[in-house]
Protein backbone atom coordinates (compact mmCIF):
# COMPACT_ATOMS: atom_id res chain seq x y z
CA UNK A 1 0.00 0.00 0.00
CA UNK A 2 1.13 3.52 -0.83
CA UNK A 3 2.09 5.77 1.82
CA UNK A 4 0.20 9.31 2.19
CA UNK A 5 1.74 12.23 0.67
CA UNK A 6 0.55 13.85 3.46
CA UNK A 7 -2.58 13.85 6.36
CA UNK A 8 -5.04 16.11 7.61
CA UNK A 9 -7.46 15.47 10.38
CA UNK A 10 -10.25 13.89 7.98
CA UNK A 11 -8.05 13.43 4.41
CA UNK A 12 -5.56 12.09 2.66
CA UNK A 13 -3.51 12.75 0.18
CA UNK A 14 -1.96 10.19 -1.45
CA UNK A 15 -1.48 8.91 -5.23
CA UNK A 16 -4.29 7.56 -7.27
CA UNK A 17 -5.09 3.96 -7.31
CA UNK A 18 -6.90 1.63 -9.68
CA UNK A 19 -9.57 0.95 -7.07
CA UNK A 20 -10.76 4.92 -7.26
CA UNK A 21 -12.06 4.74 -10.66
CA UNK A 22 -15.70 4.55 -10.09
CA UNK A 23 -15.47 7.75 -7.79
CA UNK A 24 -12.95 9.72 -9.86
CA UNK A 25 -15.23 9.01 -13.38
CA UNK A 26 -18.23 10.00 -11.29
CA UNK A 27 -17.18 13.61 -10.44
CA UNK A 28 -14.61 14.23 -12.91
CA UNK A 29 -17.51 13.24 -15.66
CA UNK A 30 -19.56 15.93 -14.08
CA UNK A 31 -19.81 18.94 -16.26
CA UNK A 32 -20.78 21.35 -13.29
CA UNK A 33 -17.81 19.93 -11.29
CA UNK A 34 -15.55 20.09 -14.36
CA UNK A 35 -17.19 24.37 -15.58
CA UNK A 36 -14.13 26.00 -14.06
CA UNK A 37 -11.20 23.26 -14.50
CA UNK A 38 -8.53 23.60 -16.70
CA UNK A 39 -10.13 19.84 -18.02
CA UNK A 40 -13.62 18.66 -19.21
CA UNK A 41 -15.55 15.47 -18.33
CA UNK A 42 -13.87 12.61 -18.58
CA UNK A 43 -15.58 9.12 -20.26
CA UNK A 44 -14.36 6.03 -17.87
CA UNK A 45 -11.79 5.50 -20.49
CA UNK A 46 -9.93 8.53 -20.13
CA UNK A 47 -10.41 8.39 -16.52
CA UNK A 48 -8.95 5.31 -16.19
CA UNK A 49 -6.18 6.49 -18.49
CA UNK A 50 -5.75 9.25 -16.00
CA UNK A 51 -5.30 7.38 -13.11
CA UNK A 52 -3.18 4.92 -14.76
CA UNK A 53 -0.62 7.79 -15.80
CA UNK A 54 -0.65 9.18 -12.11
CA UNK A 55 -0.72 6.32 -9.82
CA UNK A 56 2.92 5.76 -9.54
CA UNK A 57 3.97 9.25 -9.81
CA UNK A 58 6.47 9.81 -6.89
CA UNK A 59 8.04 13.44 -6.92
CA UNK A 60 7.01 16.35 -8.04
CA UNK A 61 8.78 17.55 -11.09
CA UNK A 62 9.73 21.53 -12.10
CA UNK A 63 7.42 22.09 -15.45
CA UNK A 64 4.96 19.47 -14.64
CA UNK A 65 1.48 18.79 -13.07
CA UNK A 66 1.08 15.56 -10.55
CA UNK A 67 -2.09 14.27 -9.32
CA UNK A 68 -3.02 13.15 -6.21
CA UNK A 69 -6.00 11.79 -4.52
CA UNK A 70 -7.87 12.89 -1.63
CA UNK A 71 -9.24 10.11 0.62
CA UNK A 72 -11.61 10.71 3.60
CA UNK A 73 -9.82 8.76 6.29
CA UNK A 74 -13.13 7.34 7.67
CA UNK A 75 -14.70 5.97 4.83
CA UNK A 76 -11.57 5.13 3.15
CA UNK A 77 -13.19 6.84 -0.04
CA UNK A 78 -11.95 8.85 -2.69
CA UNK A 79 -13.84 11.75 -2.18
CA UNK A 80 -11.48 14.36 -5.06
CA UNK A 81 -8.04 14.96 -6.16
CA UNK A 82 -5.71 17.75 -6.03
CA UNK A 83 -2.67 18.74 -7.94
CA UNK A 84 0.44 20.38 -7.48
CA UNK A 85 2.77 22.27 -10.22
CA UNK A 86 6.41 23.81 -9.89
CA UNK A 87 7.27 26.25 -12.02
CA UNK A 88 9.74 24.97 -14.82
CA UNK A 89 11.62 28.81 -14.29
CA UNK A 90 11.91 28.51 -10.71
CA UNK A 91 10.75 25.49 -8.81
CA UNK A 92 10.54 27.62 -5.71
CA UNK A 93 7.33 28.51 -6.86
CA UNK A 94 3.91 26.34 -7.19
CA UNK A 95 0.63 26.50 -8.32
CA UNK A 96 -1.63 24.17 -7.03
CA UNK A 97 -5.55 22.58 -8.15
CA UNK A 98 -8.35 20.69 -6.53
CA UNK A 99 -11.21 19.23 -7.09
CA UNK A 100 -13.73 17.72 -5.08
CA UNK A 101 -16.93 15.28 -5.77
CA UNK A 102 -20.13 17.27 -5.71
CA UNK A 103 -21.01 14.22 -3.36
CA UNK A 104 -18.87 15.80 -0.87
CA UNK A 105 -18.93 19.79 -1.22
CA UNK A 106 -19.94 22.60 1.88
CA UNK A 107 -18.09 20.09 4.40
CA UNK A 108 -15.11 22.03 4.24
CA UNK A 109 -12.82 19.79 2.61
CA UNK A 110 -11.59 21.72 -0.01
CA UNK A 111 -10.19 24.23 2.93
CA UNK A 112 -8.82 21.61 4.65
CA UNK A 113 -7.19 20.36 1.75
CA UNK A 114 -5.87 23.73 0.83
CA UNK A 115 -4.67 24.01 4.29
CA UNK A 116 -2.45 20.82 3.96
CA UNK A 117 -1.38 21.45 0.28
CA UNK A 118 0.08 25.00 1.86
CA UNK A 119 1.71 23.26 5.15
CA UNK A 120 3.04 20.89 2.84
CA UNK A 121 4.24 22.77 0.36
CA UNK A 122 5.80 25.68 2.32
CA UNK A 123 7.07 23.60 5.59
CA UNK A 124 8.32 20.59 3.67
CA UNK A 125 9.06 21.55 0.36
CA UNK A 126 10.64 24.96 1.71
CA UNK A 127 8.38 26.76 -1.41
CA UNK A 128 8.82 30.86 -1.67
CA UNK A 129 5.48 30.85 -3.35
CA UNK A 130 2.28 29.91 -3.87
CA UNK A 131 0.20 30.93 -6.86
CA UNK A 132 -3.82 30.32 -7.66
CA UNK A 133 -5.53 31.54 -10.85
CA UNK A 134 -8.68 31.18 -10.66
CA UNK A 135 -11.66 32.04 -13.18
CA UNK A 136 -13.33 35.27 -12.19
CA UNK A 137 -17.00 33.23 -12.45
CA UNK A 138 -16.11 30.16 -9.75
CA UNK A 139 -17.27 32.37 -6.48
CA UNK A 140 -16.69 29.38 -4.38
CA UNK A 141 -12.82 29.07 -5.16
CA UNK A 142 -12.53 32.78 -4.65
CA UNK A 143 -13.79 33.02 -0.88
CA UNK A 144 -11.55 29.96 -0.23
CA UNK A 145 -8.92 31.77 -1.39
CA UNK A 146 -9.64 35.06 0.08
CA UNK A 147 -10.69 33.17 3.55
CA UNK A 148 -7.16 31.48 3.75
CA UNK A 149 -5.58 34.81 3.42
CA UNK A 150 -4.52 34.66 0.08
CA UNK A 151 -3.40 38.10 -1.55
CA UNK A 152 -5.52 38.82 -4.85
CA UNK A 153 -2.49 40.62 -6.86
CA UNK A 154 -4.34 40.63 -10.59
CA UNK A 155 -7.34 40.67 -12.50
CA UNK A 156 -6.82 39.59 -16.13
CA UNK A 157 -10.15 40.85 -18.42
CA UNK A 158 -11.04 38.57 -21.09
CA UNK A 159 -7.13 36.52 -21.02
CA UNK A 160 -7.92 32.86 -22.13
CA UNK A 161 -10.34 31.67 -24.77
CA UNK A 162 -12.30 28.58 -22.48
CA UNK A 163 -14.86 25.93 -23.17
CA UNK A 164 -15.65 28.55 -25.86
CA UNK A 165 -15.75 31.46 -24.62
CA UNK A 166 -13.30 34.28 -23.50
CA UNK A 167 -13.23 34.12 -19.37
CA UNK A 168 -11.60 36.51 -16.90
CA UNK A 169 -9.23 35.44 -14.01
CA UNK A 170 -8.22 36.34 -10.84
CA UNK A 171 -4.49 35.59 -9.77
CA UNK A 172 -3.82 34.63 -6.15
CA UNK A 173 -0.67 34.80 -3.89
CA UNK A 174 0.66 33.83 -0.58
CA UNK A 175 4.64 33.43 0.24
CA UNK A 176 5.77 31.29 2.93
CA UNK A 177 6.33 34.00 5.00
CA UNK A 178 3.23 35.07 5.10
CA UNK A 179 1.75 31.53 6.41
CA UNK A 180 0.07 30.80 9.45
CA UNK A 181 -0.19 27.20 10.15
CA UNK A 182 -2.99 26.25 11.76
CA UNK A 183 -2.53 24.67 15.11
CA UNK A 184 -4.65 21.41 14.03
CA UNK A 185 -1.51 21.38 11.67
CA UNK A 186 1.09 21.55 13.53
CA UNK A 187 0.49 18.41 15.54
CA UNK A 188 0.84 16.02 12.16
Amino acid sequence: MQSALFITPRLKIRNLRESDLEAFHAYRSNPEITKYQGFNTFNKEQAKSFITEHKNKLHIYPGEWIQYGVENISSQQLIGDCAIYLHQSDSRIAETGITISHLHHRKGYARETMLGLMNFLFQEKGIHRIIETVDAENLASIQLFKSLSFRQEAHFLENIYYKGKWGSEYQFAMLKKEWRPPVFLKSI
